[in-house]
């Protein structure tokens, strides 16, 4: 009887470290997949905002001097980019966007925008080489847009609307970002996948 007793216990240690097992290996293969999955166009997480609404009215300055404003009547459309310098994809971006401000320029502004400690930004300022660009230090800002996730972009008209916003993880995203505003597409949200939010270009 007594080894019965035995058999059966070590049986039972011995499924239940197989289930262990299981779970571990279930767990790790849900990771996997998960950094394996890319977004097909720049999704949108905002819950706040919405295209085609006001945008927030912000002045502010910026930590390469001057002053930012943000909403409102303006020459450009804004570009408003949230990032972080702890952002892996953030930095890889960082080239496209300088890029994509150099060539749009005559109708776009981009604006950089974060929160923390000023010296982290500073230093990051300096590492990536971003002097010449608005960057806002402001908790206000990511909050009025209810930013959960970075990299995140807004496209802001001229006349002070939010035409499109999203999370922007390579160049496809940033450019479904403009070519959503240029034709007024709006998929993923009447879609029910994951996509971009906005508004008919004007």
């Amino acid at each position: 009887m007594t080894e019965v007793l035995i058999i059966s216990n070590v049986l039972s240690w011995i499924l239940i470290l197989v289930l262990a097992l299981t779970v571990l290996a279930l767990a790790r293969q849900i990771g996997v997949l998960h950094e394996r999955i890319k977004p097909v166009g720049a999704l949108s997480f905002a819950k706040v905002i919405k295209a085609g609404e006001v945008a927030p009215a912000f002045t502010l300055p910026s930590l390469n001097g001057g002053s930012v404003s943000l909403g409102g009547t303006a020459a450009r459309s804004t570009l408003l980019f949230f990032l972080s310098p702890s952002c892996p994809v953030c930095k890889t971006l960082l080239p496209l966007l300088k890029s994509v401000q150099s060539a749009e320029q005559d109708w776009l502004q981009l604006v950089l925008a974060s929160d923390g400690a000023e010296p982290e930004h500073l230093e990051f300022i300096r590492q990536q080489h971003l002097e010449t660009l608005p960057y806002l230090l402001s908790r206000e800002v990511g909050m009025a847009y209810q930013i959960g996730k970075l990299p995140y972009a807004v496209l802001i008209s001229e006349a002070g609307a939010v035409s499109a916003h999203g999370l922007i993880n390579n160049r496809e995203h940033l450019e479904s970002l403009f070519e959503a505003d240029r034709l007024g597409s709006n998929p993923g949200i009447n879609g029910g996948s994951a996509g971009i939010s906005s508004q008919p270009a004007h």
